[in-house]
């Protein structure tokens, strides 16, 4: 057991205040379903707790412009159960109830659904390298068993893949992400651009600053088309993904007008295919097409030796979900 100092706020001024007077040791806490299994395994050792669980940012409200704004401390339960998410953003609401067990959804926050770390089972031994763990340890997935991990936008430092199935449907819906700083300014941040590529430097996994906090995220409109989220995995519940697609089609006559494909389980971060989307605009809606398409989004795909069959599930899990999303895109 190693001590830790602790605190609870009610404002989110005063959160941020508190993370950055209390240095880099410092972290938040909500629901605590990430963290605190992390602190158990001695891989996250925080020297002050910040509790934000009751913080007043648990509000659903439409927007002006008919977007919606979603407060970082909604449960991810009553995210999924909202009417206005279930009826325009079912994308979202389908994505978060596939995620996790009815418990934990109970708990878990929309902030701290995006800040989830890998399930890399190397990660999680602390015997093993792990560069996200420990800069400059090497990468024992690489070379090892690394069935469930990355097959892009990976490097040789890190092949894990980022968890949230809830961030694959944030980002088909070109989410923004809004940040309250030390200096208590806000800033908003796309959510394409809010989680990091691994690079040489994978335990950097996000663009937040020192002391940032996630105050909401705000949904654009919905738009056009269906919108389907379809996960694989070993195991029909409380398992993460393999692969997992968020996909948005609208059709004219059996023509698609506009598509969004976004992938989970295959990246260090939620994986946007603009190649996919542009290569299905303007074409038929059939399964040649849909295979073509995915054909493209894996194309700079790279297995490790036991992943090398997510290459191909992914193409075939693209392709069914774009078909039932054309049904009544």
């Amino acid at each position: 057991m190693r001590p830790f100092t602790y605190e609870r706020v009610t404002a989110p001024a005063a959160a941020v205040t508190a993370v950055s007077r209390a240095g880099t040791g410092a972290k938040y806490i909500s629901g605590g379903t990430n963290l605190l299994d992390l602190m158990k395994l001695d891989i996250e050792r925080p020297t002050h707790l910040v509790d934000i669980s009751r913080l007043p940012l648990q509000k659903i409200e439409v927007l002006p412009d008919g977007g919606l704004r979603i407060g970082a401390q909604a449960a991810n339960s009553d995210v999924a159960a909202d009417v206005e998410v279930r009826t325009r953003y079912p994308v979202l609401s389908q994505a978060l109830l596939a995620g996790a067990s009815g418990q934990l959804r109970n708990k878990a926050s929309v902030g701290g659904n995006l800040l989830q770390r890998t399930r890399c089972p190397y990660f999680y031994d602390t015997a093993a390298r792990c560069n996200k763990r420990e800069p400059g340890a090497g990468c024992a997935a690489i070379g090892g068993f690394n069935r469930i991990h990355a097959i892009l936008g990976a490097s040789d430092a890190c092949i894990a893949t980022h968890p949230s199935d809830m961030a694959v449907a944030m980002t088909a819906l070109d989410a923004q992400i809004e940040l309250l700083g030390a200096d208590q300014r806000v800033r908003r941040v796309a959510i394409g651009d809010f989680h990091r590529l691994p690079g040489s430097t994978p335990n950097i996994e996000t663009v937040l600053r020192p002391g940032e906090m996630i105050t909401s995220v705000v949904l654009p409109p919905p738009p056009p088309g269906r919108q389907v989220y379809r996960k694989v995995r070993d195991r029909a519940s409380y398992a993460f993904a393999l692969v997992s697609v968020a996909a948005i089609v609208a059709t004219d006559r059996g023509t698609i007008r506009a598509a969004r494909v976004a992938f989970g389980g295959v990246a260090h971060k939620p994986w946007r295919s603009p190649e996919a989307e542009a290569a299905l605009v303007g074409r038929p809606a059939t399964m040649a097409t849909f295979r073509a398409a995915a054909d493209l989004a894996m194309a700079h795909a790279v297995g490790r030796g036991h992943n090398d069959f997510k290459i191909e599930l992914a193409k075939r899990t693209l392709s069914r979900t774009l078909a039932r999303a054309a049904e009544a895109g």
